[in-house]
């Protein structure tokens, strides 16, 4: 049974056991999250909301919190001696799904 979810104004296939990195949720490591935001679920048999699943939810439990590898965002403009540089690490959320209700 998988699941479509829909959370940091991304969507994000899901099944029961798998580890997932989402946009950052304030969040403590260890507690758990539920996602209500379900768009499809699929398996035996396939059921797609409009947009959104009624009474369809998605368990997950939070393993840690973290930043991703850093990027350079490097800007300029040529023959006019304009250089920026600057770098940025984007937060996320590492999540285990334990469970698809519905």
């Amino acid at each position: 049974m998988y699941a479509i979810i829909e959370t940091g104004g991304k969507q994000v296939k899901v099944a029961e056991g798998i580890d997932i990195y989402v946009e950052k949720l304030d969040i403590e490591a260890g507690q758990s999250y539920t996602f209500d935001k379900v768009l499809m679920v699929g398996g035996d048999s396939l059921r797609i909301g409009n947009p959104y699943l009624e009474g369809v939810t998605v368990d997950a439990t939070v393993e840690k919190q973290g930043k991703q590898k850093k990027i350079i965002v490097f800007k300029m403009k040529a023959k006019k001696k304009y250089r920026r540089k600057q770098g940025h690490r984007q937060p996320y959320t590492k999540l285990t799904i334990t469970k698809i209700n519905g």
